[in-house]
């Protein structure tokens, strides 16, 4: 590697890292501030809050560090260009397959941090992430312990506890079932304690009121009790923890049996094989961005107006990868055995950086090549 390749390489991973840093920052914290608005409204303490926006993380950055690349190739070369940097290298000899040869490096480097994403930190993440809510689902001083507060654990029920004493007694309860709209039932008590019990957890009430609503008839039947045990183990909507999710499947469990995957998931052969391949194209695609971001600059000469136009146009490009990228997913989910279409982004997007650099190496190729040719002069 030589020195002009160190300059510019170090001149990407330091544009690439701030446009890194600012986009992941903008994802996360809009992401973020979703998340605490509903984990804090479920009485959450912030440790459980920053846990989880941590394990989004891997997500946001894997989403992120294509745009970043292909951002940091488009300033980069920008400002070289407008500094002539480029002007003078491409005047020692360097061509613009040459010059090139810095930004598959960079986009190289790009792509095995996404592939260690996609292929180990996103699952992972996701992975924990559900087992993490799942535990805070379970929580029932997240959902039942919040004094002062009408609380409706389960559609037809609502809660309300007036005050928590620092023992745990839940002082003046109500709780109204009307899951069974022939016969509401509402319970009031002076205190009441949480108590496990055989893996259920019991609402035991002391020193209270039953009333009981009857039809036909509309009769009211009350009940005063010194001590009641109301069963809330079902208003927790906690059921089994299910794992068996393509996203949270490793690579390499997709990779040698891709069939079973999809039978213990429960989906079809084709989201299988679109989520293993997904993983790998997701990666190629920084590589590919930083390159169309590169040669789509070196294309014109220099001008006092700056490169706008190639901006425009690598952007331009880019998107058109992304949608052809968007119509070859829909045929692989339907039949799985078409998944080699998946990788036609990719080689797209190599070819058209490619063409991009023979044409700025031939300025005057195609103007040659539809210029009319001279008559020839026929002697007298």
């Amino acid at each position: 590697m030589t020195r002009f390749d160190r300059y510019m390489l170090s001149q990407f991973m330091v544009l690439f890292g701030f446009f890194a840093l600012v986009l992941v920052s903008i994802f996360w914290i809009n992401k973020a501030v979703r998340m605490f608005d509903r984990l804090i409204a479920d009485g959450q303490p912030a440790w459980v809050f920053l846990e989880f926006t941590a394990l989004t993380l891997p997500g946001v950055i894997g989403v992120v560090l294509p745009i970043a690349a292909f951002a940091a190739a488009v300033y980069v070369v920008n400002r070289m260009s407008t500094e002539s940097e480029l002007t003078v290298m491409q005047a020692t000899g360097y061509s613009p397959l040459r010059l090139l040869r810095p930004a598959i490096l960079f986009g190289l480097i790009i792509t095995l941090m996404m592939s260690l994403l996609s292929h180990f930190l996103i699952p992972t993440s996701l992975t924990q992430l559900r087992m993490r809510q799942h535990e805070v689902s379970r929580n029932i001083s997240a959902k039942l312990l919040t004094e002062g507060e009408f609380l409706h654990p389960a559609p037809g029920v609502t809660l309300y506890i007036r005050d928590i004493t620092p023992e745990g007694e839940l002082q003046n309860v109500f709780l109204s079932d009307r899951r069974r709209p022939e016969n509401p039932v509402t319970y009031t008590s002076t205190k009441a304690y949480l108590v496990q019990e055989d893996g259920g957890v019991q609402l035991v009430m002391v020193d209270g009121l039953a009333q009981s609503l009857r039809q036909p008839g509309s009769r009211l039947f009350t009940t005063h009790y010194d001590d009641f045990t109301y069963d809330i183990s079902a208003l927790m909507g906690s059921g089994a923890l299910n794992l068996n999710r393509v996203s949270y499947i490793t690579t390499p469990t997709l990779l040698m049996t891709p069939k079973d995957v999809a039978e213990r998931t429960n989906t079809s052969y084709g989201i299988v094989m679109s989520e293993l391949h997904g993983r790998f194209t997701r990666a190629l695609l920084s590589l590919i961005a930083a390159m169309m971001g590169f040669s789509a600059l070196l294309v014109g000469g220099f001008s006092r107006f700056g490169v706008w136009r190639q901006i425009l146009l690598a952007f331009a490009l880019l998107v058109m990868v992304k949608v052809v990228e968007g119509m070859v997913v829909g045929p692989v989910l339907a039949n799985g055995a078409l998944w080699p279409i998946l990788y036609l982004p990719t080689l797209l997007g190599a070819l058209i950086s490619l063409a991009l650099v023979f044409i700025a190496s031939r300025p005057g190729f195609f103007r040659r090549m539809f210029s009319r040719r001279p008559r020839a002069e026929v002697a007298a």
